[in-house]
């Protein structure tokens, strides 16, 4: 149909109406009419009062491309604003001669324009493609982070044959070793790079991944390359286990995703091993995912340490890990018998108690004198290790510990026998001889003091009435052949059960005997005889 341009040229004129005239600014846009006369006035309404107007007309005239619009175009991109960003637009598809004005004024404005001519360049199409990605190679990172953006915005629209261009044009900039990118250049090369998802791209992206790049460089390549890696090289490899090891998460935790999903821990467990160390902990636990299940020596050593982390779930998944491993037992078997702390040491404890009982027995026998150590320093830490030998064989435990109280004993080391002697008695199951070597021990060690009051606090006394009421005549069969046991010992005992009635003053009466059959003349068997006879008296 024939476009009756006169009378809608006659619309933009400012006699017009504001809505009128933008109206009809945007009619011509959308129809593409190219007339000289009406190109001359979409340009005269670039200086429109209103910016109802004015708005539409800049981006009428890039459309329509109307070259002698620039002049006006570059004055309003000097001015800054939000017009200033639609100049530089429409004017970035004018052609050829427009990109050389845009790029010589990019550097005559203010820093804070120059983002918006560098995005017009980059997302120009066409010749200023070019122009846009050498945009990236300016020193200004408010200029380089601009033309990014606008290229990664123009990536959807690009045919393949495009982004592959562009792929291998930044490469090629990104690898020249005689012009080095700008320190500002490399974080929205490595954008767009990442952004056209070109494998083609990857071994630039993996030059960024490490120091001296900045730690936003290299997170993005790590991201990139992320995407793309399936079976890493041997530089790869090492390139992913040093970045996963990094403080900082940003970086570690694009190459932890990449290790995530790989295969072939088998063949890199040195380097998990490695990860167990890490400052993150997303690391140890990915690690321990990993390599947790090994059953090595490395490994568990490397598990241990995961016992100190301050993280509570970290510590658990280690512990969690360890009891299952024949390393991993035997570790923790050590680390109960060389805790710093009691409570450490019942925390390790409690973890190895289910399994305890499968260890070799040379473990036990060495947890077993560690134990004892403890015991005969009066050290708290000796209760888990006992905790967890009785866990494994109570009777064993009972049978081990008298043998050493006994020893203790005939070496004459009472104050130790009765150490282990008392641990021995809060066990219900202890019988009748451990009971009575409790007895005779505490009398060796007792005051002796006949008093009253003495004899009613001696627990030795107490220990005597029990085994006395279990069976008072083995009680006497031992006490006979317990050579150990002094005249004063038997006299003080014999003395205090010699008033009491009933088994226990029959046994004390057989003591007192016992002391005027083994000395009838010394001042004991006479005292003991004085006492027969006042018992005698009583009864």
């Amino acid at each position: 149909m024939d476009i009756p341009v006169k009378k809608l040229t006659r619309l933009l004129k400012p006699d017009q109406p504001v809505d009128v005239r933008a109206a009809a600014v945007v009619v011509f846009a959308e129809l593409g009419v190219k007339d000289a006369e009406a190109a001359a006035e979409l340009v005269a309404r670039l200086d429109d009062e209103s910016d109802a107007v004015r708005v539409p007309a800049i981006r009428a005239v890039g459309t329509l491309k109307i070259a002698k619009a620039l002049p006006v175009l570059l004055d309003r991109i000097k001015g800054g604003g939000e017009e200033a960003a639609l100049a530089a637009e429409a004017a970035a598809k004018l052609g050829a001669p427009a990109i050389t004005a845009l790029h010589t004024l990019m550097h005559q404005v203010v820093p804070g324009v120059r983002r918006y001519i560098a995005a017009a360049l980059a997302g120009g199409g066409g010749s200023g493609a070019e122009v846009g990605a050498s945009v990236l190679l300016e020193k200004d990172p408010q200029v380089t982070a601009a033309a990014a953006a606008a290229i990664i915005g123009r990536i959807p629209a690009m045919s393949p044959e495009q982004r592959a261009d562009l792929a291998a044009g930044l490469v090629a900039l990104s690898t020249n070793k005689k012009t080095k990118l700008p320190a500002a250049s490399e974080l929205p090369v490595v954008k767009v790079l990442a952004s056209l998802n070109d494998p083609a791209a990857a071994a630039a992206l993996w030059e960024w991944v490490l120091p001296p790049h900045s730690a936003d460089v290299r997170a993005a390549a790590l991201q990139a390359v992320g995407g793309w890696v399936q079976t890493p090289t041997k530089e790869q490899w090492r390139r992913l286990f040093a970045c996963a090891a990094e403080t900082e998460f940003r970086i570690a935790a694009p190459a932890l995703m990449v290790l995530g999903r790989l295969p072939g821990a088998e063949k890199h467990v040195a380097e998990w091993v490695t990860l167990l160390r890490a400052p993150d902990m997303a690391a140890r636990r990915l690690a321990m995912e990993k390599v947790g299940e090994r059953d090595t020596e490395e490994v568990a050593i490397a598990l241990m340490e995961q016992l100190g982390h301050p993280d509570r779930g970290v510590r658990e998944a280690a512990r969690a890990r360890l009891v299952k491993l024949d390393h991993g037992r035997a570790a923790l078997a050590s680390a109960v018998g060389t805790a710093a702390t009691a409570d450490e040491a019942w925390s390790l404890a409690r973890s190895l108690a289910p399994f305890f009982k499968t260890f070799p027995e040379e473990v036990k026998s060495s947890l077993l004198k560690q134990a004892c150590t403890y015991l005969e320093a009066d050290d708290h830490r000796a209760d888990p290790l006992l905790f967890l030998l009785r866990e494994a064989d109570a009777s064993a435990l009972r049978n081990e510990l008298f043998d050493r109280a006994v020893a203790k004993r005939k070496k004459k080391d009472y104050d130790t026998a009765l150490q282990y002697l008392k641990l021995l008695a809060r066990d219900p199951a202890a019988g009748f001889p451990m009971r009575l070597e409790l007895a005779m021990g505490g009398l060796k060690l007792s005051s002796k003091d006949v008093a009253a009051e003495s004899r009613a606090n001696d627990h030795c006394l107490r220990h005597f009435e029990y085994a006395i009421g279990q069976n008072a005549a083995g009680v006497i069969e031992q006490i006979e052949k317990a050579k150990w046991l002094t005249e004063d010992d038997l006299f003080y005992l014999g003395f205090h059960f010699a008033e009491r009635s009933g088994n226990e003053k029959d046994f004390g009466v057989a003591v007192l005997k016992q002391v005027v059959k083994a000395s009838p003349r010394s001042k004991l068997g006479t005292a003991a005889k004085n006492k027969l006879k006042s018992v005698a008296a009583d009864s």
